[in-house]
């Protein structure tokens, strides 16, 4: 490290990207501290995947006492406690921040530095007014929920993803803007908690339509009313959010959750002061290698545009470390046969190409859809909502994609991404074992659809 640097590596923000690239950075034997102005930990324990996932844990206690299959045995859902969920939410909040990122940071060796960090000058950063000078640095601060131009929106005290999950009681009736995996998740958390919701946007608009259309009728058998147009004007009327849609249909609930995306959270680091690019949505430019167009900063995580996953940001920010002291030759992230799970009741998830991104990249391929009536594993729980689809190469039968809509569809995709990485045909998951009377199994029936689509036995 030359003397006029007081670290080899600088790295605003303190979530998954960053402490990814932290470790990489000590483990490679350089310096490194991390800049945080607010919470410790980033997006995913403390206002993301952690807290949501929890809670909709919690409700879906509930929603199987509600919705019991079985007979003879008898189950009751009362009233929620919602103070008490979300108090218990803050506790493992607590727990994790700690052992999961100030312990870790302690272990590795690197400091976590309270600070508002700003760009002085291409090469210097400011953190409180005072000059950090590093080797190379690294923006990794996330994203936030948008706020979309909705005429009317400033009327309403309306709640992001972020302020819902700190409610203290469940609401009589909901809205919610936007239906993609942020809206679902959080509609079907307050549905089952004993809210009547109303969710309004296009359902699931990158899931195979297939999958989508057996998500709709799910969520209208749990009771939601799904508005599928988009909204156009929010207003306020008896104590009511009000949002009107493009036919002019207007929907009504106590409160107004906005989920209709994320934006970057790049505000106050004046980045054009230190040459650094952002697109037309404000997302940090970066090359296959999380170089911005200043060649000492790189970005990783949401904030560089990334897919909006931890660990997408954990692999951007270990590349973007390795990367810019020197440690690999022009390293980045392999996305082939990337995972995605949306936490609804079932899971609706993905790895790999869509029918859509087959099609668009020119591919000449296959797909079979396999219901869950036909998964014993399915049978046997009395929940057959759902089922799994695979896309294949019409040619070679190489497995492209995998989707799901099932209980647990998410475990299934560790081994749909092994499929697509390892490049199996559908013939190879037809012919691996798969334990019985497990939802896994699915996989390796679906393939068997590439064959013969006629009725199996059980096992056969």
């Amino acid at each position: 490290m030359r003397q006029d640097h007081e670290v080899d590596l600088a790295v605003i923000g303190s979530g998954g990207a960053a402490m990814s690239a932290a470790i990489a950075a000590r483990q490679a034997g350089h310096t490194v501290v991390l800049i945080e102005r607010h919470t410790l930990g980033g997006t995913c324990v403390n206002i993301g995947c952690v807290p949501s996932k929890t809670l909709l844990a919690a409700a879906a206690a509930r929603d199987d006492a509600a919705s019991n299959p079985f007979a003879g045995v008898s189950t009751t859902a009362g009233p929620v406690d919602l103070a008490a969920m979300v108090g218990q939410k803050g506790n493992l909040v607590s727990q994790l921040r700690e052992t999961k990122y100030a312990d870790v940071a302690t272990a590795h060796g690197f400091e976590i530095r309270e600070g508002h960090a700003r760009f002085l000058d291409s090469e210097t950063l400011l953190v409180d007014g005072q000059p950090l000078r590093a080797r190379a640095y690294l923006v990794a601060t996330g994203a936030q929920p948008a706020t979309p131009a909705l005429p009317g929106l400033s009327e309403v005290n309306w709640l992001t993803s972020t302020t819902a999950m700190e409610l203290s009681e469940v609401p009589d009736s909901l809205v919610i803007i936007g239906a993609g995996y942020v809206g679902l998740e959080q509609a079907q958390l307050f549905a089952h908690l004993g809210a009547r919701v109303s969710l309004v946007g296009r359902l699931a608009p990158r899931a195979e339509p297939e999958l989508a259309d057996r998500l709709r009728e799910i969520l209208i058998d749990d009771g939601l009313s799904v508005v599928e147009e988009y909204a156009v004007s929010v207003g306020a009327d008896a104590g009511q959010a009000v949002v009107t849609t493009t036919s002019g249909r207007l929907v009504r609930g106590d409160r107004l959750l906005v989920a209709t995306g994320r934006a970057a959270t790049t505000g106050g680091m004046d980045l054009a002061v230190a040459g650094v690019e952002v697109d037309e949505r404000g997302f940090i430019n970066v090359d296959n290698h999380q170089r911005t167009s200043n060649p000492r900063i790189w970005a990783a995580g949401d904030v560089s545009g990334a897919p909006q996953f931890v660990y997408v940001a954990a692999a951007t920010g270990r590349v973007a470390a390795l990367n810019a002291l020197g440690k690999r030759s022009a390293a980045q992230v392999d996305y082939t046969g990337l995972p995605a799970v949306v936490f609804t009741r079932p899971q609706l998830a993905s790895a790999g190409l869509s029918e859509a991104q087959a099609h668009a990249q020119g591919a000449a391929y296959d797909s079979r859809v396999l219901d869950l009536s036909e998964v014993p594993r399915a049978l046997v729980n009395h929940d057959t909502r759902g089922a799994v689809k695979i896309v294949a190469d019409a040619a070679t039968g190489t497995v492209l994609g995998v989707h799901a809509l099932a209980d647990g569809a998410g475990e299934l995709m560790l081994a749909a991404t092994y499929a697509i990485k390892a490049g199996m045909t559908v013939d190879d998951l037809a012919d691996t074992w798969a334990p019985y009377l497990t939802m896994a199994e699915s996989l390796r029936l679906t393939a068997g659809l590439f064959r013969n689509q006629m009725l199996t036995s059980c096992c056969a």
